[in-house]
């Protein structure tokens, strides 16, 4: 049970800190949050427009029927598109966020770590390639299967996950051997 806790808290920090580089420090995730200098009139505009949530501009309303709605995806191809999040006020505190953020890695980390124990013989080799793996699957089937319908950048989340759980199987291949 101590191999687990400490392996988790450990690991969990090991991937905190790499996001941490990767969002700040190396800045890998600017092209998922561009500037625009029409920033000011796009705000005041939502504000006027819409409520606080999430959009797929161009949609159309609930409970149209999928003649309906097959007619209204033609008539929009090749026309522009956008998603929105939209929030009423920005919040500036990152304490509770990045909280958040560290618990879920030791969490996923423990995780990890559990699956890793039930392996009777493992080596550094397939510790790695197991971390790596998982980390792998998250990423194929969250962030990439999401940017294929909504066509967004994904190299930094795939950097994320190559370094990040690479840095955490290497952890764990030498801490649970």
């Amino acid at each position: 049970m101590q191999k687990l806790i400490i392996g988790s808290l450990v690991g969990g920090i090991l991937l905190f800190f790499w996001q941490f580089l990767s969002w700040g420090v190396l800045d890998l995730h600017r092209p998922t949050s561009q500037h625009t200098v029409n920033q000011d009139s796009i705000l005041t505009c939502l504000a006027k427009n819409i409520e606080p949530g999430f959009y797929f501009i161009p949609n159309t309303p609930s409970g149209v029927s999928s003649e309906e709605q097959q007619k209204f995806m033609e008539s929009q191809a090749g026309k522009p598109w956008a998603q929105v999040y939209y929030h009423k006020s920005f919040n500036t505190s990152m304490s509770g966020n990045m909280i958040r953020g560290l618990l879920v890695n030791i969490v996923t980390i423990f995780l990890l770590c559990w699956i890793l124990l039930q392996c009777k013989e493992r080596n550094l080799k397939d510790t790695v390639l197991l971390s790596f793996s998982i980390g792998l699957i998250g990423y194929l089937t969250g962030t990439y299967t999401n940017s294929i319908w909504f066509e967004f950048p994904t190299m930094a989340d795939l950097i994320d996950t190559v370094v990040g759980f690479g840095l955490v199987g290497l952890w764990l291949g030498y801490y649970l051997k």
